[in-house]
């Protein structure tokens, strides 16, 4: 009797747990976004835009073309207050890169650019004259069923 009554307990426990109450989520993931806050210097913002029409924009239309990227925004900050950047550069990836595909990738940019790590290191510190980077975020789209 005593076992019957434990068998009992045990399949209602089995009922109510949360699993058997387990919904389908209200989303799915969606592309990943990469948001960059750019300060330019003063006087600079002409030579930075300049910067963003040749090199960064190769690198970002390759990535488009090996499909590794959606989109790329150049973004400007109206009326920015003291402190906040004045560009945005927004690049929306397809999804998180896994280590060898990303390292892949850095090899045919650099193929592209006639350029290796070192190069590109040293290219990032020259343009610190031309802008400041203020910041940035990494976001998920998270897209609504």
């Amino acid at each position: 009797m005593f076992s019957r009554i434990l068998a009992a307990f045990a399949a209602a426990a089995l009922l109510l747990s949360p699993t058997a109450f387990a919904q389908e989520s209200s989303y799915t993931y969606g592309t990943v976004w990469e948001i960059s806050y750019i300060q330019t210097e003063p006087g600079q913002f002409e030579k930075y835009l300049d910067w963003l029409s040749g090199d960064w924009r190769k690198i970002q239309e390759l990535q488009k073309k090996e499909g590794v990227l959606v989109s790329y925004h150049v973004l400007a900050v109206n009326n920015p207050r003291n402190g906040e950047p004045d560009l945005l550069l927004a690049v929306e990836y397809k999804d998180y890169l896994p280590t060898a595909q990303r390292v892949e990738m850095q090899k045919k940019i650099e193929g592209m650019l006639r350029s290796d790590a070192h190069k590109e290191d040293a290219g990032s510190g020259e343009r610190k004259s031309l802008r400041k980077l203020a910041g940035g975020m990494e976001l998920q789209e998270l897209k609504l069923k």
